[in-house]
């Protein structure tokens, strides 16, 4: 074995100049094979956007199916229209959307109106772009179950017929669900200790809908868009739940996209995903199935400025900080 060792080391000796002299040959030919160019910083951007994905989503104020149903539509839509890859990411809650938001997951968000303001405050920047036509003019439905003993409420200040009653919100973040409606009992000076027991907070509207048609809540509050639908739906049991009262108008949900989008996809794109909004037309049998999802005829042009009132309130009863 030692006798081979010697052998090779004496080999070693007499050829390292050659070895030498291949190892460097070896890195010219690698340092002057052709290289790939460098991207530019408009051709890295141009690279990044080909490969960053449009993720939107929306508050969960409905039954999950049909958001899942909804926001894929939207999604195959606005891809074609972008001509960038859009996803929808479900979210579990309002809190979570608000959350996926201002961490960057969510480019752009369906909010409702207090979450709407709620993200915008927390990303710089950020601005409400498009709503629905009865968004500007939005009202709430006060719900009860027909055993609860309560009639329809004529003025606001009927409203004290609830004190005594056992009452559920929506999601403790909802604008149509609670915010608002708190606001108008205030007004009507109803108190959320006048209710019997604690009040609830259901999941979404449908939630509510269900806990007080079955009696668990003698009365209850949700999005009109939504009652009115599940009217036509068939899936209220007008035996056993009625509407009392119809709130006054107010602005309620909206698009917010996040401004970290001109940097991912471009200093235009929060227009273009205005306008694709704005485009869809009822004339077209696709896109009329994503508005009558969306309870809308068409989507029109907003602006922050128009949740200043969602704003106040939100800070008077302690949602907004």
């Amino acid at each position: 074995m030692s006798g081979c060792v010697e052998i090779l080391k004496g080999y070693m000796k007499r050829h390292w100049s050659i070895a030498l002299a291949l190892i460097i040959l070896s890195g010219l030919s690698v340092a002057c094979s052709p290289q790939p160019p460098v991207a530019t910083a408009p051709e890295a951007t141009k690279e990044a956007a080909t490969k960053a994905v449009f993720a939107i989503s929306a508050i969960p104020d409905q039954d999950p199916e049909q958001l899942q149903r909804l926001y894929t539509k939207l999604s195959t839509y606005l891809q074609k229209e972008l001509n960038v890859p859009v996803t929808y990411k479900p979210v579990t809650d309002y809190t979570a959307a608000v959350t996926a938001f201002k961490v960057g997951d969510l480019q752009m968000v369906w909010f409702g109106g207090l979450t709407g303001v709620q993200a915008r405050l927390q990303v710089p920047g950020a601005e409400a772009i498009a709503q629905r036509e009865v968004d500007s003019n939005f009202h709430s439905i006060f719900i009860a179950n027909k055993k609860s003993g309560l009639a329809p409420i004529t003025d606001q200040k009927g409203l004290t017929a609830l004190k005594g009653k056992t009452f559920t919100f929506g999601s403790e973040s909802s604008t149509s669900g609670r915010l608002m409606p708190q606001y108008f009992l205030q007004q009507a000076n109803v108190k959320l200790t006048d209710f019997k027991g604690e009040v609830g907070f259901s999941k979404n509207h449908d939630a509510t809908l269900k806990l007080v048609q079955a009696g668990s809540y003698e009365a209850g509050v949700l999005n009109e868009k939504v009652w009115l639908s599940r009217l036509k739906e068939g899936k209220v049991d007008t035996s056993k739940v009625e509407a009392i009262w119809r709130t006054p108008a107010y602005y309620d949900y909206h698009w917010v996209i996040n401004p970290a989008v001109k940097q991912q996809f471009g200093a235009d794109f929060e227009e273009k995903v205005r306008s694709a909004l704005l485009k869809l037309n009822p004339a077209v049998p696709e896109q009329k199935e994503i508005l009558d999802l969306f309870n809308a005829k068409k989507f029109v042009p907003t602006q922050n400025a128009n949740y200043a009132q969602i704003e106040q309130v939100g800070r008077e009863i302690g949602k907004i900080k």
